[in-house]
């Protein structure tokens, strides 16, 4: 065996980066599975009430969602090297150059290996990336129009009911109830609402063909080259064959 081809393996992705991605994946199954009943919630044959429930199973998993992803953008400043945003975004000055050198080594069959991402994965991650903070940031707004929850409830409540700072006239308010709305303030809360909840549906789907063609790309390099990129994410050790380009 050739020293070029000798294995060797390194500790690559920490715990944190390990635990982000999994309860991600998870999250985002559930978010998926639970948004798609929403959406289909008529032909479902889901009454308002079995939809309110819907909403809120979706709003207390979006929370869990919310807060590891924003663990995971804190994380990209003060984790270990490979978990830094200089190490997962495209940006570096040689970014071009080395998508151009990945590229042709994906033609060729002998793509440069790395210790964190490839150039293409990179591109990918920014994408993905974008679409997460994108559906935590509007699915947010929504929680607070639809449910009256946190962060921004209670201002839409207020705005909704016209109720300002008399906060006596929220007491007994709940998602679903109509009785205690101000017709004109809960009209314009509406309003306010619609480019965020089209938002929200079109990053959805942008979210399920991406998550889709991730897992696709995961899988076609496992098999096409043998990485073990899907245990790395488990124990946090990848295999090379050839010395990494970072």
């Amino acid at each position: 065996m050739t020293t070029e081809n000798r294995l060797h393996e390194e500790q690559i992705w920490d715990r944190s980066i390990r635990i982000f991605h999994w309860v991600n994946v998870l999250c985002v199954l559930a978010l998926i599975v639970i948004g798609s009943a929403i959406l289909n919630s008529s032909s479902l044959g889901v009454n308002s009430e079995g939809k309110i429930t819907l909403k809120i199973m979706h709003a207390y998993v979006g929370y869990v969602f919310a807060f590891n992803l924003l663990w995971r953008l804190v994380w990209g400043f003060v984790g270990s090297s490979t978990a830094r945003w200089g190490a997962v975004m495209p940006f570096s000055k040689s970014f071009r150059s080395d998508l151009k050198v990945w590229l042709h080594g994906v033609r060729t069959g002998h793509p440069p290996e790395y210790r964190g991402h490839n150039p293409a994965a990179r591109l990918m991650l920014l994408f993905l990336y974008i679409l997460l903070v994108g559906q935590m940031a509007t699915g947010l707004v929504l929680a607070g129009t639809d449910l009256y929850f946190p962060p921004f409830g209670h201002e839409f409540a207020e705005w909704a009911t016209g109720a300002g700072e008399d906060h006596s006239q929220l007491v007994g308010l709940v998602p679903g109830a109509k009785e205690m709305l101000d017709p004109e303030g809960y009209a314009a809360m509406r309003e306010f609402r619609a480019p965020f909840i089209e938002i929200h549906k079109r990053f959805f789907w942008l979210l399920l063909i991406s998550a889709f063609l991730h897992v696709l790309a995961v899988v076609v390099e496992e098999v096409r080259f043998g990485n073990g990129l899907v245990s790395a994410m488990i124990s946090g050790k990848k295999v090379f064959r050839r010395q990494p380009q970072d």
